[in-house]
């Protein structure tokens, strides 16, 4: 255990317990994840085949929500891409459809150029949690380095979100090498969200100039809620112009770093960790796919269908402890 001989100075915090009070719904919710009509829905089969092309170049025979819905079945139920091949033509066989089965190669191919539309924001102010996870490659040494361990260090990449509080979907992500900053993703995920923001929260990495600025240049009334790091100091002319982290710095001052989570809404930021342990318990911890952009694509496949499943239900529970 970490630091257990400071054990008894440190501040111990209660563990919270919750009821779900919806437990029949939510229940439910679960059960619907598993099914393949929820996957491999009505539209996708009309829409199967593509439209005729009127540019010069070859015709695609499968269309973008053929080969999107065959890549998520392959997200949800962790498989190969032969395995989709199979899972696909298993589905289509009973229903009676004519209907042809886009093989691994295809999907593989595809995926490079593949464009997964995003979740629209909601309409009214969001308050937006950020922060990023590694995500590991898998690749063909992989069994080996398992097998008989190695000096090199396993290459990974980086994914950067952004959350809603409110609903916890996915509103944003970008996927990086493993050295880039956290704060340099900023604008990126901002450029993705069109509604207006009520707030930005991140964590200590996020105690940047230049985060402050992104997020006031992109929506001026958005309260910037990134905790101060421990060695801050005030400002020279804070008693003329006080900017969002100087307040920050002064209500930690007065009322300690619990006491300014609780005032500025800081706690919320436990729910973009939730939104990272879902993607990893659901989605898986790795990345298949060889190429970055095929990478993207399996991210944004991931997302859609991670931000799916929020819709067919969510537990709600309230706290007895």
């Amino acid at each position: 255990m970490p630091f257990k001989a400071n054990a008894a100075r440190r501040h111990h915090i209660p563990k919270q317990r919750h009821r779900v009070t919806n437990w029949c719904e939510y229940d439910a919710s679960l059960r619907q994840r598993g099914s393949l009509t929820v996957w491999f829905t009505a539209e996708a089969i009309v829409a199967w085949r593509a439209e005729p092309r009127t540019t010069r170049g070859g015709q695609a025979r499968y269309s973008a929500l053929a080969i999107r819905t065959a890549l998520t079945l392959r997200a949800v139920f962790r498989l190969a891409l032969r395995q989709t091949d199979g899972l696909i033509g298993s589905i289509l066989q009973p229903l009676g459809l004519d209907l042809a089965v886009p093989d691994h190669s295809t999907l593989s191919r595809r995926a490079e150029t593949l464009e997964v539309p995003r979740l629209q924001s909601r309409t009214g102010p969001i308050h937006l949690l950020v922060d990023s996870t590694g995500l590991r490659l898998c690749g063909p040494g992989e069994w080996l380095i398992e097998r008989h361990g190695t000096q090199r260090r396993r290459a990974w990449r980086k994914l950067h979100i952004g959350v809603d509080a409110d609903t916890g979907q996915i509103l944003a992500s970008e996927l990086t090498t493993s050295d880039v900053d956290d704060g340099a993703q900023v604008e990126p995920l901002l450029d993705q969200i069109t509604a207006p923001l009520a707030s930005f929260t991140g964590d200590g990495a996020y105690d940047q100039t230049g985060v402050y600025s992104i997020v006031i240049n992109h929506h001026p009334d958005a309260e910037v809620i990134v905790p101060p790091r421990a060695t801050a100091v005030l400002r020279e002319n804070v008693e003329t112009s006080s900017t969002q982290r100087d307040r920050h710095i002064q209500t930690i001052a007065e009322h300690g770093r619990m006491g300014w989570q609780k005032q500025s809404g800081y706690t919320r930021r436990t729910l973009v960790e939730a939104a990272i342990s879902r993607f990893k318990r659901v989605i898986g911890n790795a990345l298949r796919s060889r190429t970055d952009r095929r990478r993207a694509t399996e991210v944004a496949i991931a997302i859609s269908a991670l931000n799916r499943m929020l819709k067919l239900g969510r537990p709600k529970s309230v706290r007895t402890a």
